[in-house]
């Protein structure tokens, strides 16, 4: 079966699966300006902080074909708006400023006429990255997962951090397809993830889509298939993670590591170096995006909350460094996340 691409360069455009209409249908959106690229973000056409660090350096890039006719200003007065509109439009995910920051800082560095073009190679070698990195990823951490004698491994993930929230392939699902592609049996649950439902919409979709078993279950769930012995490793990836090994991810991770820890189960978090954010010293520092009500109150259009009822709807929760039992970067695999061993993953 094709592999996914859910952002790729289609007709001289942006083209990024429309991931709200998953599994339903498959459909191709196109952006041509950096504005419907933050647009698209903003409204999960891609999310998963790998994808849209991809998605948000081929928007700046189409922003400069876009304006390439117009030789009034030069061309970091003509790209600062798109560059600051895309740079904000999702705050938890760092790989979005990453990316984003990496095209700008070489842009002085291009010959005015070549920008446009030198901007899309910039960002289609982002994109090359990303999928050599999550395919080291998924190597790396599956040779630290000891099978189990005699019966499939049974892992259990949340959200999606699959091909779909990546440039292919995914982190914590480029696990279970290493572990898949070693030959090795293997059962994954996936929790739904309240409130949009990517692990029922997606990571089940992926999965199923490549022929692996796999169940799926409601979020307050997780506790009792732990409790019943029927968990051998949580796999999840990250959004950011801050320089003290802290993790930042879907909401209800936290969760999940408290529960593997109390349970003795190992809690596997992989992520790019991309995602590791050094400028924050710890997990109280990352911001925490709070999205629509709507989201909760509504699903396919229809109210299914009380009226007058308040609403929060943080999208993220931050995991302690302490309750990481492994974090599994392109790099290394490190055992104890904290301060020094993250630092070490750029002097080593």
């Amino acid at each position: 079966m094709e592999p996914l691409a859910p952002v790729r360069w289609h007709n001289n455009r942006l083209g990024l699966i429309d991931q709200r209409l998953l599994p339903i249908e498959e459909r191709l959106m196109a952006c041509s300006s950096a504005e419907e690229t933050a647009q698209a973000i903003e409204t999960m056409v891609v999310r998963g902080a790998p994808a849209i660090g991809c998605a948000a350096a081929f928007g700046l890039a189409v922003e400069a074909m876009r304006l390439a006719a117009d030789q009034q200003l030069g061309w970091i007065e003509r790209l600062q708006p798109g560059y600051a509109r895309l740079r904000s439009c999702r705050p938890t995910a760092v790989n979005l400023a990453w990316a984003l920051d990496h095209l700008w800082s070489l842009l002085p560095g291009m010959a005015p006429h070549e920008v446009p073009q030198q901007l899309l190679m910039a960002a289609q070698q982002i994109l090359a990255d990303d999928l050599a990195s999550c395919r080291a990823m998924g190597q790396l951490g599956a040779d630290q997962i000891t099978q189990p004698s005699g019966r499939p491994l049974r892992i259990l993930t949340h959200c999606n951090a699959g091909a779909l929230a990546t440039a292919g392939y995914g982190t914590a699902l480029g696990v279970v397809r290493a572990l898949r592609d070693q030959g090795r049996p293997i059962r994954v649950m996936a929790t739904e993830t309240r409130p949009l439902l990517q692990g029922a919409r997606l990571t089940a979709w992926e999965l199923v889509r490549d022929g692996i078993d796999t169940t799926l279950i409601t979020d307050s769930m997780a506790g009792h298939f732990m409790s019943s012995g029927e968990v051998d490793v949580v796999i999840v990836g990250a959004d950011r993670v801050a320089a003290n090994g802290d993790v930042a991810n879907k909401i209800g991770t936290y969760a999940l590591a408290v529960l593997a820890r109390h349970h003795a189960i190992p809690f596997m978090v992989v992520c790019p170096l991309s995602t590791i954010d050094r400028a924050t010293a710890h997990g109280d520092a990352i911001p925490i995006e709070e999205r629509a009500a709507v989201e909760v109150t509504h699903w396919a259009g229809l109210r299914r909350a009380a009226e007058g009822v308040q609403v929060r709807n943080p999208a993220f929760d931050v995991t302690p460094a302490t309750l990481v039992s492994m974090l599994v970067t392109e790099k290394q695999v490190i055992f104890t996340p904290n301060e020094a061993t993250i630092a070490a993953l750029w002097t080593t």
